[in-house]
């Protein structure tokens, strides 16, 4: 394999969480006043940081939202994580070819310690994630489309920026990803490929990831 680390985003590459996180985004914000479909949560909010809800409606409306936002739109997540989440079919795949193949790899995702993990529990993946391989944007100043993520998680692994490659199904990520020098491998399943713009390739199985990074 031409890589030293394999960073993968989370939602919507290893589990199967844009659907269920978006639609309640979508609903929440239309139920205080700020109308949004689930299409306008995608291609605003996907892969961006919770930062990134605040600072738009903000800047859209001139209004802030309510202090215990992010805790609630937590709390529902999480309730749907537990009973609907699943893993992206093929990730388990993926990752265990690379634990054969004795290449390293992380997570570095712009929601939460507590997202990750749970999302991981409830979907198995947390047997392919102790602490050493989260990242989160919590722990960075900056999330996605900032670089600062991508480049700490390298960092915490050992491994210089140009040895890496990124797994995005976003059009944040992959700026994050070209940003920090690494090559970026976008994730079609959810997100067209004209919005994956500067990414080394595209798949849209993953299946086809392996035969991509070697």
């Amino acid at each position: 394999m031409r890589y030293d680390l394999v960073i993968f985003d989370n939602d919507g590459v290893l589990v199967d969480s844009e659907p269920l996180s978006n639609r309640l985004l979508a609903a929440y914000l239309t139920e205080l006043g700020h109308p949004t479909t689930y299409e306008d949560s995608l291609r605003d909010y996907m892969g961006a940081a919770m930062h990134r809800v605040h600072d738009l409606v903000l800047e859209r409306t001139g209004q802030r939202l309510p202090a215990d936002f992010d805790d609630t739109f937590h709390q529902r997540v999480f309730a749907a994580f537990r009973q609907d989440l699943v893993a992206v079919p093929g990730a388990v795949g993926v990752l265990e070819k690379l634990a054969a193949d004795g290449v390293a790899y992380c997570v570095a995702s712009s929601g939460s310690h507590e997202r990750i993990r749970v999302g991981h529990r409830k979907t198995g993946l947390d047997r392919w994630f102790g602490d050493e391989r989260i990242f989160s944007s919590e722990d960075v100043g900056r999330g996605k489309p900032a670089p600062d993520l991508f480049l700490y998680a390298a960092e915490r692994m050992g491994v210089a920026p140009g040895r890496c490659v990124v797994v995005e199904d976003s059009p944040l990520g992959v700026q994050a990803a070209v940003a920090a020098g690494m090559d970026v491998y976008g994730f079609t399943a959810m997100t067209p490929a004209e919005r994956l713009t500067g990414v080394t390739g595209l798949f849209g199985d993953m299946g086809e990831l392996g035969d991509l990074l070697v």
